[in-house]
């Protein structure tokens, strides 16, 4: 047994997509039966001890009427990711092919929406990879943990 491990529970972005569908808004990886796709970005984390990378994000298209209620939605769960961390023009923060994404599987994105990304729990993972420890156990991209507790508790 390893006296010098430490264990983390690291929150997921599917914890408030059950808030965007109950206000009507689609999750297209939802209705298309694949993972929601992430991407690596150019966003520096802040370094803690010897990890360092950048941050993931999730992406979902959000149709032009519909961002602004995603927004205010996700930005009332700080908890949980909170607000998006970037709407659009993906180049912006270093992704240069939505249809490729780092994890997860591609989605359509349909005229008239548009790409919103949220911080994404798969962050840790590339932290890893970028810092490369001599010893680490962590989990597969939208495989978490899952636990009792509402989403009602997560709000501020």
């Amino acid at each position: 047994m390893e006296e010098d491990l430490i264990s983390f529970l690291i929150g997921c972005s599917f914890s408030f997509e059950s808030e965007l569908i109950e206000a009507g808004i689609e999750m297209r990886h939802n209705t298309e039966g694949v993972n929601v796709p992430m991407y690596l970005t150019n966003i520096p984390c802040e370094p803690a001890g010897c990890f360092h990378g950048n941050m993931v994000v999730s992406m979902r298209p959000i149709p032009y009427d519909q961002v602004v209620k995603s927004v205010t939605i996700t930005a009332a769960i700080p908890k949980v990711h909170g607000a998006p961390v970037h709407i659009g023009a993906p180049e912006a923060i270093g992704i240069h092919d939505l249809a490729h994404p780092d994890f997860g599987d591609p989605v359509t994105i349909h005229a008239g929406e548009v790409p919103v990304f949220w911080a994404c729990g798969v962050t840790p993972q590339a932290a890893v990879m970028a810092s490369r420890p001599d010893f680490c156990i962590t989990h597969a991209p939208g495989h978490m943990l899952i636990t009792d507790v509402k989403n009602i508790a997560l709000k501020e």
